[in-house]
């Protein structure tokens, strides 16, 4: 991809008043860009997406600024086990009790997104190996449609390499749910250790969407 030489964009660390726009960035650019599609409550799209890393971990989060605006960002994780505990025990209490309270199972497009998650979900298509012992950190970056041409998206990666290598951690993987998304990470320099599809987005994108697990290890 070709950089915009009249854009200056500047990475560096998630502060708490980049919220607003990481969240903004996750809903849109969620579910290959289509979220509005398939779920319309974006405030419980984007707990789901970012909470854990903007409460619980920010120091692992980096953002992607231009004109003092939030135009991409990577929220990462130092180990996805301890990920996975704090979000049973502080995120999905709290996005479950949304869910109640909003009745968002009444909504007749997120009841079918649900269900279809459901059905995928009882087909096996979550179960995937193991790879927190090896690679442990773990990350999510998503870039506004209209800077994907200004290779922000692989400057992050690299800063948040750097920062990986600082904490010494051993390796790092990624899940993407698409080509090109894995294309670029392999690009990145990471490798694919898994692969497989999700059958839940068939419904509205018309065929599967594959699924991948890359790696890399420091």
């Amino acid at each position: 991809e070709m950089m915009n030489p009249g854009r200056h964009i500047v990475i560096r660390r998630y502060a708490p008043q980049d919220r607003p726009d990481v969240r903004r960035i996750s809903y849109e650019t969620s579910f290959l860009g289509k979220s509005q599609d398939l779920f319309d409550d974006h405030e419980l799209v984007a707990d789901a997406l970012t909470l854990y890393f903007t409460e619980i971990e920010p120091q692992s989060c980096f953002v992607a600024v231009h004109d003092d605006r939030v135009i991409g960002y990577l929220i990462g994780a130092l180990d996805e086990r301890r990920m996975n505990r704090a979000q049973w025990i502080k995120v999905y209490p709290r996005i479950l009790t949304q869910i109640l309270r909003k009745g968002i199972f009444l909504h007749k497009k997120n009841l079918l997104f649900l269900n279809h998650v459901f059905l995928s979900f009882l087909k096996g298509e979550f179960r995937c190996p193991d790879f927190s012992i090896e690679y442990p950190a773990i990350f999510h970056i998503n870039v506004d449609h209209g800077f994907r041409g200004d290779r922000v998206g692989e400057r992050l990666v690299r800063e948040y390499f750097n920062f990986l290598k600082e904490t010494r951690s051993p390796g790092v993987h990624v899940a993407p749910m698409s080509e090109r998304a894995a294309a670029f990470f392999v690009r990145m320099g990471l490798d694919v250790l898994f692969k497989t599809r999700r059958t839940y987005l068939k419904y509205h994108f018309g065929q599967n969407c594959p699924f991948y697990l890359l790696g890399k290890k420091f």
